[in-house]
C-alpha cells in the first residue's frame, strides 16, 4: 500500500519526501529496501535510494546491507518529544505501581486525531499478548483505552467519526453507530471501558479516562488480560486510582501553580 507520497518535482521540498521516506515505516514494514520505499512513496527508485542514503548520514535512517530502517538518531530525538519528556514521564510511576499490583500489561494511550497513540505501555512474562506497540496506533472503538476517550468526546467529534465505515478487527468488533452510543453512554455513566475480544481473540480490556480541569479527557490508561483473568470489580478501582494519580500530577506545575495538562504535549 502506498503512503501519502510527495510529488518529485521540482515544487515538492526536501522536507516533505523525508517525511514520506519515515511515513513508509510501520509495525508491519519496519525495514525496507529502496525499490520498496519507492513503491511505498511514489518516489523514484533513484530518488528514494538518494535521499535514503543521505538519511542515513544524518542518523534518520540505519542501513543493514539492502535495508533501511529507522534510526537510532531519529529517535533519540523522538524522545525530547513533549509526550515523552514530561506527561509519559509522570505517569511513569503510576502505570508502574499498577503493573507490580495486577502483573498485566499496562497501557497508556493519548488522543490523536481519531486513534488511540500508545505512548507507554508495560508488560511481564505471564502478560498475554497483544498488538499494541509504544508509538503505535489502534482504533478507538475496539480498544479498551480507545473507548475510555471516545465516550467523553463532545458530539461533534462523535458524529465525525461515525460518518466514516468502522473497521471490524474481529468477529466481536461492535461497528454499528447505535449500539456503540449505548455504550458510550454506559461508559460515561460508569467511568470505565471494557472490551472483549474485540482488537485480538482471546484478550480483555479495561480502560479508564484521565480526567482533567480543561475539558474532555485526552489520556486513558488500561489494562488488557487473558479473557479468563478480567476482573472487573479489581481492575476498575485499581485504574482510577492510577488516572486520578495522573491527573493530579499532570496539574501541577514545577512552581507549584496550575496549567493545563495538554501544555504539557506541545
Amino acid at each position: 500500500m502506498m503512503v501519502d507520497a510527495a510529488p518529485d518535482a521540482p515544487g515538492g521540498s526536501m522536507v516533505a519526501r523525508i517525511a514520506t521516506i519515515l511515513r513508509a515505516f510501520d509495525e508491519d514494514h519496519d525495514t525496507l529496501s529502496a525499490s520498496e520505499l519507492a513503491e511505498r512513496t511514489g518516489l523514484p527508485v533513484a530518488t528514494a535510494h538518494r535521499i535514503a542514503g543521505e538519511m542515513v548520514a544524518e542518523g534518520l535512517l540505519d542501513r543493514d546491507g539492502r535495508l533501511y530502517s529507522i534510526g537510532t538518531g531519529l529517535w533519540e530525538r523522538g524522545e525530547l518529544a513533549a509526550v515523552s519528556l514530561r506527561f509519559r514521564e509522570i505517569a511513569l510511576p503510576f502505570l508502574l505501581s499498577l503493573y507490580e499490583v495486577t502483573a498485566e500489561n499496562v497501557h497508556l494511550a493519548i488522543l490523536d486525531g481519531q486513534e488511540a497513540l500508545y505512548v507507554a505501555r508495560l508488560i511481564g512474562h505471564r502478560s498475554v499478548p497483544t498488538i499494541s506497540r509504544m508509538g503505535g496506533r489502534l482504533p478507538l472503538h475496539t480498544t479498551g483505552v480507545g473507548k475510555a476517550l471516545l465516550a467523553f468526546q463532545d458530539e461533534a467529534f462523535l458524529a465525525d467519526f461515525f460518518a466514516k465505515p468502522l473497521h471490524r478487527a474481529t468477529l466481536h468488533s461492535r461497528v454499528g453507530e447505535a449500539g456503540l452510543r449505548e455504550e458510550l453512554e454506559a461508559i460515561r455513566a460508569s467511568g470505565f471501558s471494557m472490551t472483549n475480544q474485540e482488537m485480538t481473540l482471546g484478550n480483555a480490556s479495561i480502560a479508564v479516562p484521565i480526567f482533567t480541569e480543561d475539558g474532555p479527557p485526552y489520556a486513558a490508561v488500561g489494562l488488557v488480560t487473558h479473557l479468563n483473568r478480567s476482573d472487573q470489580r479489581r481492575s476498575v478501582p485499581l485504574l482510577k486510582e492510577a488516572a486520578t494519580g495522573i491527573s493530579d500530577a499532570l496539574g501541577v506545575s514545577l512552581d507549584g501553580g496550575r496549567r493545563r495538562w495538554r501544555d504539557l504535549l506541545h
